[in-house]
């Protein structure tokens, strides 16, 4: 089951002031903070890279495979509150490298 555009527009949605951005990717979305991939939207999910502020600010999060072959991510259960789901991918981001430029 693919992430619905509903799910992704209510996920956005309260998220303005923290840098926050998804591009569509086979059927899920790529969820960017500052310019970094933090995450991604995966069959209505809201799944988030295990840094070290991830762990810390979600400790009994659920790890989850979203897809043959990729890393398990952190389930974040709760959307309601966007200053905490803001902060946990501005905190997170701040741990991760920029994405490599592309040769043209």
């Amino acid at each position: 089951m693919a992430t619905t555009i509903e799910f992704r527009d209510n996920f956005l949605q309260g998220l303005n002031g923290f840098e926050v951005a998804v591009r569509a990717m086979m059927g899920e979305y790529v969820v960017y903070c500052g310019g970094k991939v933090v995450g991604g939207l995966y069959d209505n999910r809201l799944l988030v890279k295990p840094t070290e502020a991830a762990k810390r600010l979600l400790p009994n999060a659920k790890e989850i495979i979203p897809y043959a072959g990729s890393k398990a991510l952190l389930f974040v259960e709760d959307l309601t509150d966007k200053n905490f789901v803001g902060q946990l991918l501005v905190e997170s981001a701040k741990e991760l490298p920029l994405p490599k430029k592309r040769k043209k």
